[in-house]
C-alpha cells in the first residue's frame, strides 16, 4: 500500500517545501486525532488523503487556539492567527506550513472560502464562551461555528464544497456532532468553566449548573442526559442522507464517522448521569471493528 510519500505523489504535491509542509500535517493530524488520521489513511483514496488532512488540520489547529489558555491569552492568539489567515488568503502566501498546506487544498479542490470567512467568525465565540440560554442560542452556534467547520473539511470530498444538498445534509450532522459532543465532553467542559447545554434543558429537568459540577446522580441528570443522547440520536440518523449527497471516494469515511457518533451516544446513554464526573472516551477495540468494518481491503502506511 502507498505511504504518506506516495499519497503526496499521488495528489501532485511534489514540490519541496510544500511536501514539507504536508508531512507536518500528517504528523500533528496523528498526534492530535491519531483515530481520525488513521481513518482518513485507511479509508480515503490516496490522491484524497492529503487535501482531506490539511483541511482538518487547518480547523483543528484553530480550534485549539481558542480553546487554550486565559481568554486573554486566547483572544491574543485568535487575533494574530485571524489576521495571518487572511492575509494569507488575500495574498496566496503563507509562512506558517499547516496554514501553507490548506492554501494549497483550498485551491486544488475549490473550496468556497465564504465557509473559512464563517468559521473564522464564528470561532471568536469560543474566546469569551458565554453559555446558551435556550435551544434557540444553541443553534445559532451550530450554525456560525460548528457547521463551517464540517464544511471545510468534509466539504473537501467535492470540487467546489458540493451541491446546496450536501451543505443542508452537512447542517444536520454538524448538530448531531456537536450535540454528542456536548455529551463526552460535559466533564471537562464544566471543570474548565464552561456549559454547552441551554440553561432552558436544565430548567426543564429542575436541575442546576452545579448538580452537573458536583456530579450529582439525580432523577434530573439522568433524565436530561437521556433526552439530549436521543434529540442527538434521532438528528444524527437525519444526517445519514449525506450518504446520499457524498462523493464515492469518500462515503466509506462519512459511514465510519456516522457510526462513530452513535457508537459515542450508545456510550453515553450506558453512562447516564456519570457523564458528569469523568468523560467519554472512545473505545478502541471498538473503533478498531468499525474502522475493519469500513476499511478496503489494503492498508495504508506512513
Amino acid at each position: 500500500m502507498r505511504t504518506w510519500r506516495r499519497s503526496l505523489e499521488a495528489a501532485e504535491v511534489n514540490h519541496g517545501v510544500l511536501r514539507d509542509d504536508y508531512m507536518k500535517v500528517a504528523r500533528f493530524m496523528r498526534r492530535r486525532e491519531p483515530a481520525g488520521y488513521l481513518a482518513v489513511r485507511l479509508m480515503v483514496p490516496a490522491d484524497h488523503q492529503p487535501h482531506v488532512l490539511a483541511g482538518y488540520a487547518f480547523a483543528a489547529y484553530t480550534d485549539d487556539i481558542c480553546d487554550r489558555g486565559t481568554v486573554e491569552e486566547r483572544t491574543r492568539r485568535y487575533d494574530a492567527w485571524n489576521k495571518q489567515v487572511r492575509t494569507a488568503l488575500d495574498s496566496g502566501s503563507a509562512e506558517h506550513p499547516l496554514l501553507r498546506a490548506f492554501l494549497h487544498t483550498a485551491a486544488a479542490r475549490e473550496l468556497p472560502l465564504r465557509w473559512v470567512d464563517s468559521y473564522l467568525d464564528g470561532a471568536r465565540i469560543d474566546l469569551d464562551f458565554p453559555g446558551f440560554a435556550t435551544e434557540a442560542d444553541y443553534q445559532r452556534y451550530v450554525e456560525r461555528l460548528t457547521w463551517p467547520f464540517l464544511m471545510i473539511t468534509s466539504g473537501l470530498a467535492h470540487q467546489g464544497g458540493g451541491s446546496a444538498e450536501f451543505a443542508d445534509a452537512c447542517r444536520l450532522f454538524a448538530d448531531a456532532a456537536q450535540r454528542t459532543d456536548i455529551l463526552t465532553d460535559l466533564h471537562e467542559d464544566l471543570r474548565g468553566g464552561r456549559l454547552y447545554l441551554p440553561v432552558s434543558d436544565l430548567d426543564r429537568y429542575d436541575i442546576t449548573r452545579e448538580d452537573l459540577e458536583r456530579g450529582r446522580d439525580l432523577p434530573g441528570v439522568r433524565a436530561l442526559v437521556a433526552a439530549t443522547a436521543r434529540t442527538a440520536r434521532g438528528t444524527l440518523r437525519e444526517a445519514g442522507v449525506l450518504l446520499d449527497h457524498c462523493s464515492d471516494e469518500h462515503r466509506r469515511l462519512m459511514r465510519f464517522i456516522l457510526d462513530l457518533h452513535h457508537q459515542r451516544l450508545e456510550s453515553v446513554t450506558a453512562r447516564g448521569a456519570t457523564v458528569t464526573r469523568r468523560p467519554v472516551r472512545d473505545r478502541p477495540v471498538a473503533c478498531l471493528r468499525l474502522l475493519t468494518r469500513r476499511r478496503p481491503a489494503a492498508v495504508a502506511a506512513f
